[in-house]
């Protein structure tokens, strides 16, 4: 299977990893580094009322991200990310540390949301590494070992 990755908090690291592994152009179609709205809507066809409603760090948007990266590239799975890594950006609703992962096939969808308590670097790893697990539990390993703090948001 082939996976294309749209990041935001993560900033690339996430696609740092997956290509980090010899052998991994095989499978790995590219990414999209989405920090800003505007390639948001523009690359991954993030439309303006969910991020009007949702705003960028939301189930919703991290869903629409993963589905529009794999369009984009055609990939089988799509993964992405969004949220507050810090140390600035939070909202009173949206605090640091607030993060939603995604992980799309042609039938399924998984989202999570995550609230993790580091600093800025352990915070991108953290969901960085989400999206791995949640990758694992959308192709069925059986594994459910996901991270501390882990919300089923849609499924």
């Amino acid at each position: 299977m082939t996976v294309a990755v749209a990041e935001g908090d993560t900033g690339g690291l996430l696609l740092e990893w997956l290509t980090a592994v010899p052998g991994s152009s095989a499978v790995v179609l590219g990414g999209v580094v989405a920090y800003h709205d505007a390639l948001k809507r523009q690359l991954l066809r993030l439309d303006a009322e969910t991020l009007q409603t949702y705003g960028a760090v939301s189930a919703e948007a991290v869903a629409s991200m993963a589905r529009g990266v794999r369009r984009l590239v055609g990939a089988d799975l799509g993964l992405a990310t969004t949220g507050i890594a810090g140390p600035g950006g939070a909202t009173p609703s949206k605090p640091v540390g607030l993060a939603f992962v995604a992980a799309v096939s042609a039938d399924r969808e998984l989202v999570r949301e995550h609230r993790w308590t580091g600093e800025r670097l352990g915070n991108r790893q953290s969901s960085a590494q989400a999206a791995l697990q949640l990758t694992l539990e959308l192709l069925g390993d059986g594994s459910k070992k996901t991270p501390p703090n882990r919300t089923d948001v849609l499924n």
